[in-house]
């Protein structure tokens, strides 16, 4: 199916058009958040059934090294470019942003990866997970380097390593996909059978309703673009292409199948706009919000899922035998 004939995609586009539209329409939020916890229970416990049958296997141990790599390249090479664009804390939290992943993102992709009809590991789901806490840490120690130097901080100390792990690997979102995982292992064939009304049947029309709210909240983050420098509407643009070409080279390098070469691709090019904006905005206060958020959910997340998708599996297709 073509990727714009997709229900799923044309209810995100139908709620950036009400959103532009100052519509009144709006997905409350509770339910919102009920949606999301949904979408990561049935990915956990889909990519749990599918590691059962498998087993730790060398594919596993590729897969998840691989987006371990990444999750630390990303952010490291992105702070080296953001910081001559920005000052160091607008650069550390772009990067962390732009390091860590969008489980929307990756959702949705891997539905698209059902549609076309083409399989990929279980396992892809952990390497989602794996990928979203590095660059967090790693924007942290960026900046007490920087308030040590100049020995000042917004509120008097420095936001420790250790506090920020803790939030990190304790954030709800990560531990339901993480548990729903380990459900899926231990439960396995029979799990999934008895599951498959609630994680396989209503997954399609829960992922439409909720990228229906992700177009309503992208159109209202639109207005902060609104005199941000070009370099860093075009970091917003370009990187996720040149992060998805790092990831293919790695899939490449690791000879991973076409889906999970192209699972790696988008977890690269994608951005977090949920995790990551919430432990910056108490790691980083003196990062602004509109800047990292406004980049990430106005402009990365919309053309990842209207024009990102298919192309990075265009790209895969045409290098992954």
């Amino acid at each position: 199916m073509n990727n714009f004939m997709d229900p799923a995609i044309l209810f995100f586009l139908f709620g950036v058009g009400a959103g532009l539209v100052k519509s009144n329409l709006e997905i409350p939020a509770p339910i919102s958040k009920f949606l999301s916890l949904y979408l990561l229970m049935a990915l956990g416990l889909k990519g749990g059934f599918a590691l059962a049958q498998s087993g730790l296997t060398l594919e596993v141990v590729k897969g998840l090294g691989a987006a371990l790599l990444l999750a630390i390249i990303i952010p490291l090479a992105g702070y080296q470019v953001l910081k001559k664009l920005t000052g160091p804390f607008d650069a550390a939290a772009i990067a962390a942003t732009y390091g860590s992943v969008s489980a929307v993102t990756f959702i949705t992709s891997v539905q698209f990866l059902d549609g076309q009809q083409v399989s990929y590991s279980g396992h892809m789901s952990a390497a989602m997970a794996v990928m979203e806490s590095p660059a967090i840490l790693l924007a942290v120690f960026w900046v007490n380097s920087v308030r040590t130097q100049t020995a000042t901080t917004s509120n008097g100390q420095v936001h420790s390593l250790r506090q920020t792990l803790h939030e990190s690997l304790t954030d709800g979102a990560q531990l339901l996909l993480l548990g729903a995982m380990l459900v899926g292992i231990l439960s396995g064939d029979q799990g999934k059978a008895m599951m498959a009304p609630f994680s396989v049947d209503l997954f399609k029309g829960m992922l439409a309703f909720f990228l229906l709210d992700m177009g309503l909240t992208t159109a209202k983050n639109f207005p902060n673009l609104k005199g941000q420098s070009p370099w860093l509407m075009a970091y917003a643009t370009l990187g996720p292409l040149i992060h998805s070409g790092i990831a293919l080279m790695v899939a490449l390098a690791l000879q991973l199948s076409l889906g999970d070469s192209f699972l790696l691709m988008v977890l690269a090019a994608s951005a977090s706009y949920i995790a990551v904006p919430a432990a910056l905005k108490l790691a980083i206060p003196e990062a602004s919000p509109t800047l990292y958020l406004g980049l990430s959910l106005g402009l990365t997340f919309p053309l990842n899922i209207i024009l990102g998708i298919p192309f990075y599996f265009q790209i895969a297709q045409k290098y992954v035998a």
